[in-house]
């Protein structure tokens, strides 16, 4: 039996809240049980929106939150030590499988347990990390989805000159936590020398001090931004993009939320998507199937996304061989 529920009665039943469902129907099937680590925090409209695709996912697949599937959410909000616990948390539950998003909240849930099967999305070089032996055959318990290619870091450099030509400088803020961040910013270095950009790294370590860098680095002119893909910098999403506006920076994202939030440009892939096509994982290890066997799955698509009101609050000209190529413009 299917029962499909409404939005945000998904919601609820995904946040661990039991959605309707007939006392017939419990006795007569066994509910599995998954546990979900989420980087953001529970109120970001990003990590919902990740939530709701998730659900719809499983739905899609014959499963029913809150009657035959239970879904235990923990947020972590960019916090390291909340990932630690809730990743203990999550394991004490015994799921049947566990999905995890990011690089520092799959460590926690690795270390946490090598027997529960796992799902992992937005992981950029999952091999070089050390979470699985190969993409083509995982070999643990881990399996999941990549979140892009290392070259893809370049671009972001080469779409900044783009829109922003006067650029001869970028601060590249990075999670310095994360390997993840050095061959991001090497990436983007090897591409600045025939762009004639110099560049400036910036550890994202705490908000004064990301202020003070980031005002410094602003005085001299033709400055821009690139901010990188990985770790928790998303959960400073609305400190970034502020920074970049106060101090008129033409500044680089990894994803599309980060300009629906009043940024200039992103490229990347789409988080939400990977959440939807981790349902499928998901439901094929219910269903019997090892993390061991599942390949890891890189990015099917990258999104160009521009918002012209923040290019003109810049006074920048889009190019509109660039707005050709976007593919979404947000006015």
């Amino acid at each position: 039996m299917t029962v499909t529920i409404g939005r945000r009665e998904l919601l609820a039943a995904i946040g661990g809240a039991a959605a309707a469902w007939p006392l017939a129907a419990r006795a007569q099937e066994r509910k599995r049980r998954i546990g979900v680590l989420m980087t953001q925090a529970a109120d970001d409209p990003e990590g919902q929106a990740r939530l709701l695709a998730l659900g719809q996912g499983l739905q899609e697949s014959g499963w029913t939150i809150g009657g035959n599937l239970r879904i235990d959410t923990r947020w972590g909000a960019g916090d390291a030590e909340r990932y630690r616990r809730y990743a203990a948390e999550l394991v004490a539950l015994a799921p049947d499988v566990i999905l995890v998003n990011g690089p520092a909240a799959l460590a926690q849930v690795q270390q946490a347990t090598r027997g529960v099967p796992i799902v992992f999305v937005n992981v950029v070089d999952p091999v070089g990390a050390g979470f699985v032996v190969s993409v083509a055959r995982p070999g643990g318990n881990a399996t999941g989805f990549m979140l892009s290619e290392y070259s893809t870091s370049g671009k972001w450099l080469e779409l900044l000159k783009e829109i922003a030509p006067r650029v001869t400088r970028a601060a590249i803020i990075r999670d310095p936590t994360l390997t993840a961040a050095v061959a991001q910013f090497a990436a983007i270095q090897s591409a600045a020398a025939s762009l004639g950009v110099e560049l400036s790294p910036i550890d994202m370590r705490n908000t004064g001090e990301v202020e003070r860098t980031i005002a410094t680095f602003a005085r001299p002119p033709n400055g821009g931004l690139i901010v990188t893909a990985a770790g928790g910098l998303s959960t400073r999403r609305s400190l970034i993009i502020t920074l970049a506006a106060r101090h008129r920076l033409p500044a680089m994202y990894p994803f599309r939320y980060y300009v629906a939030d009043g940024g200039l440009i992103s490229y990347g892939p789409d988080p939400i998507d990977q959440y939807r096509r981790a349902a499928g994982y998901v439901d094929r290890i219910l269903k019997g199937e090892k993390p061991a066997d599942l390949p890891v799955q890189a990015p099917t698509k990258y999104e160009l996304v521009i918002n012209l009101k923040t290019a003109k609050a810049l006074g920048l000209e889009v190019p509109p061989t660039l707005l050709a190529r976007a593919d979404e413009v947000i006015e």
